[in-house]
Order: C-alpha cells, then sequence, then structure tokens
C-alpha cells in the first residue's frame, strides 16, 4: 500500500522525451524531488488542459530541482503522436512514462482495473525517494497545478527548515509556525 513517508514504489520503464524513446528509472532522480502526474489517456478531453499547463510551469518546477514525470496506460507511440498532433502537448518537456502493462499504475493504487485507465493521481516523492504528498481525483475533476507547485514549495520548506509547518495557502515568504504548547488553543 502507498502511504506518506513510505519509499515509492520503483519503476523502469520507455518513456516519450523530447522527441524520442528513452529508458527512464525513478532511482534516476535520486538527489532531485519527483512529482508523477498520473492521467487517464492521451488524445482525451481534461488531460490536455492538465498537461498543457504543466508544461506552462515546468521551468518554475525545474528552478525547485524537481523533475516532473506524466503517466498513462499509452504506450510511448501514442505519446509521441499526440505530442506531434496537439499543439497543447506538443509544448511538454517533461518526460512522458507510457505503462500499457498497467505497472506502474497497479504500484501506485491508481488503476482503474475494469478500464484499464488511471485514474488522476498526483505523487510528490522527495530527493531520497519518500512519498511526501499525494492526491486523487475523479477523472472528470482536473488539478491545479498552481496548488502543485505551492505543495512542493511547503514540502521542501518543512523539509529544510525542521520543526517548522506550513499552515494552509502558505506560501514562500509567509509566516510559518512551530508548534508548541504556547500555540494550544491560540491559533
Amino acid at each position: 500500500m502507498v502511504k506518506i513517508n513510505s519509499s515509492a514504489p520503483q519503476f523502469t520503464e520507455k518513456a516519450f522525451v523530447n522527441g524520442k524513446e528513452e529508458t527512464i528509472s525513478l532511482g534516476n532522480y535520486k538527489g532531485r524531488w519527483v512529482i508523477l502526474f498520473f492521467y487517464p489517456a492521451d488524445f482525451t478531453f481534461v488531460c490536455p488542459t492538465e498537461l498543457g499547463k504543466l508544461a506552462d510551469n515546468y521551468e518554475q518546477f525545474k528552478k525547485l530541482n524537481t523533475e516532473v514525470i506524466s503517466v498513462s496506460t499509452d504506450t510511448v507511440f501514442v505519446h509521441k503522436a499526440w505530442h506531434d498532433h496537439s499543439p497543447t502537448i506538443n509544448k511538454i518537456k517533461f518526460p512522458m512514462l507510457a505503462d500499457p502493462t498497467r505497472s506502474v499504475c497497479r504500484s501506485y493504487e491508481t488503476l482503474i482495473e475494469e478500464e484499464g485507465l488511471s485514474l488522476r493521481a498526483t505523487f510528490i516523492i522527495d530527493p531520497e525517494g519518500i512519498i511526501k504528498a499525494y492526491e486523487f481525483h475523479n477523472n472528470d475533476i482536473g488539478r491545479s497545478i498552481d496548488e502543485l507547485l505551492r505543495k512542493v514549495q511547503a514540502a521542501q520548506f518543512v523539509a529544510e527548515h525542521h520543526g517548522e509547518v506550513c499552515p494552509m495557502d502558505w506560501k514562500p515568504g509567509q509566516k510559518t509556525l512551530k508548534p508548541g504548547m504556547e500555540l494550544v488553543g491560540k491559533i
């Protein structure tokens, strides 16, 4: 079972990266933060809105030492065809993992077995390969890339500032909290 503060399931799979097929492993990103961005399928409707916004913000994630990897059950060839035919998807520079065997989706518990598709799910993995946050959505509900960016920033802040926590809607530069008895009942 996938849990917060547990090791992220490892994988080695083919991906469409910058116009080519490459084999990538989660272990290749040790020392960097990773976002695994599961989505149902290529050539769909909500998916390109999410992936397009993610592509628009990819440089911001890279500045945070964070790699983005999108994951669907499509093949690398379908990723290429979508990339070649959709102006939105053509902007993508991050790896698009192909999971036609559904092994990655199964290990992260995103697979809808009866459909052979993944739920919308996002995992934030720290540089040591530990899951720090995840969320699941029904496939008809798109995610917020702005909120994903904020979550990565908050996860990185608390990783660097032991003993501090980020309150709701915290953004870099805002006040954090130091849990202690003096705060009990005062917030």
